[in-house]
């Protein structure tokens, strides 16, 4: 009986240890487990119609764990089964982390918003801008490091034709190489006139360097990834876990092909540590992520940011001009999210104020502050969501709402 009791107990702690927040029967946190089950169901259908391997989803409200649930497998060719624990590559949800990195040295003072770039670094002062006449010119205003954080720079995104031609990202550059390689291809518009979803994020990473003394990925754990519990986030995959580490699947004529998306594998050390696509993180992990943002930036005793940074990071950063430009429906906040201005004009519920991101391979989270609740979907696909998986998980997500 004594080693009954003493297998339960540890049974009952691993489980603790697997929950990344209290766990909670959906309805003491006014959620519908029918409708919750219903979302299950959708992942399992399009597991069952071959349109994704599998899925990891959460949901958390007011602090506490509500729903974790996983759908298929891994990898289709050894039938590993998905599990709460599988890791994914998140890819731009990476940008949202580094920007809590970026604004833990604002707060001690390394950096003002408002400082140029090229204080840091002085290969921005060689940034130029394309001109009328076909040649180039000095572009009107530097670029600041609070248009890296708004993707108002200039800078192009990493898929860009420009910067594949001038081979400006590799996974085996350094973060240094990697500065001299962006700037020689000129900015597309003038600093601080445009929103333009860029490669800002990895430059940023470079920054903390400057800013802190200490490598991208050695701060990012110490000041952020281990405080918060978020241990199985990492910018490569090491043998330990590779057993968890999901593939990526294409949509194709025949079905579901594994596909690599980087020539260097997230199983090998990159030596271009990127702050903007570089991170694998599992949904338990990043659940401790989005609730520490949701606290206004502490979790479990752990205070990462003041409430204020963080009400700042996730209202619309954009001005006026720039986000009329870009249309009415999301503005873009500092820590790297589009956030809602006009719910009515979507095609998913969603409430005014509430803000998340995705990720190129498969993955997507939200946050709404007024209900108090986290939602993240993690599945390794391309194209990222097929046949509208994300919207049509949300809304079964936001009408289990009670």
């Amino acid at each position: 009986m004594l080693r009954l009791l003493t297998l339960a107990s540890l049974l009952t702690l691993a489980a603790a240890q697997t929950d990344p927040l209290p766990r909670v029967a959906p309805q003491s946190v006014g959620l519908s487990a029918e409708r919750l089950n219903e979302a299950t169901a959708l992942l399992k259908q399009f597991v069952a119609e071959n349109k994704i391997s599998g899925a990891v989803a959460g949901v958390a409200r007011k602090g506490k764990l509500a729903y974790l649930e996983a759908a298929g497998v891994q990898n289709l060719e050894s039938q590993t089964p998905m599990t709460s624990d599988s890791l994914f590559r998140i890819y731009s949800m990476t940008k949202s982390v580094t920007a809590v990195a970026v604004m833990i040295l604002h707060e001690e003072g390394r950096f003002r918003l408002e400082d140029p770039v090229s204080k840091y670094l002085p290969e921005f002062n060689d940034v130029r801008v394309p001109a009328s006449d076909g040649s180039t010119r000095q572009p009107t205003q530097p670029i600041t490091v609070r248009d890296l954080l708004l993707h108002t720079s200039g800078l192009n995104h990493r898929t860009s034709n420009e910067y594949r031609r001038a081979q400006v990202r590799s996974r085996d550059i350094s973060l240094p190489q990697f500065i001299k390689n962006i700037v020689r291809v000129p900015l597309m518009e003038d600093p601080g006139t445009r929103y333009r979803y860029s490669e800002s994020p990895t430059v940023l990473g470079r920054l903390v360097e400057i800013w802190s003394g200490k490598a991208f990925d050695v701060f990012l754990t110490e000041r952020v990834l281990k405080p918060l519990g978020m241990n199985d986030t990492v910018f490569s995959v090491g043998p330990e876990k590779r057993l968890r580490l999901t593939t990526v699947y294409a949509l194709q004529s025949g079905g579901l092909s594994p596909v690599e998306i980087e020539t260097l594998p997230f199983t090998e050390r990159p030596a271009l540590i990127e702050g903007a696509v570089g991170l694998v993180s599992t949904v338990p992990d990043y659940l401790r992520f989005c609730q520490m943002l949701l606290n206004k930036g502490e979790l479990a005793g752990a205070r990462i940011l003041t409430a204020r940074t963080v009400e700042s990071m996730t209202t619309n950063g954009l001005s006026p001009a720039i986000q009329a430009a870009r249309g009415g429906s999301f503005g873009w906040g500092l820590a790297n999210v589009n956030v809602v201005l006009d719910a009515d004009r979507l095609n998913y519920p969603a409430g005014r104020g509430e803000y998340g991101w995705d990720g190129s391979a498969g993955t997507i989270f939200w946050i709404d502050p007024a209900k108090e609740m986290i939602t993240i979907l993690m599945t390794q696909s391309s194209p990222a969501n097929p046949d509208s998986l994300r919207q049509r998980f949300k809304r079964l997500v936001e009408q289990a709402v009670l």
